[in-house]
């Protein structure tokens, strides 16, 4: 869910948090991975905006944070070509 929030690939996650992207699908997949490996993800998703949220009625989940999601709608905005 938070690397859908970002549109990053696993390739941008295992570039941002410094580890290979094996272990990323390792990790997505539910396999055993470092506790080292789980911190280095939670703070390269965290500098890229992502809030981890507790739960509150519905699970836990993720959000991007307010700054976040001005540099993301800023990045996917797109002019539409009007007609002649």
């Amino acid at each position: 869910m938070a690397r859908a929030a970002l549109n990053w690939g696993i390739r941008d996650l295992s570039s941002a948090a410094g580890i290979g992207v094996n272990t990323v699908t390792r990790f997505e997949s539910g396999r055993n991975v470092t506790i080292e490996t789980i911190k280095k993800i939670q703070t390269a998703l965290e500098k890229a905006g992502i809030e981890f949220i507790a739960s509150n009625g519905g699970g836990p989940g993720v959000r991007l944070r307010g700054s976040a999601v001005a540099r993301f709608s800023a990045r996917r905005r797109c002019r539409v070509p009007r007609a002649f």
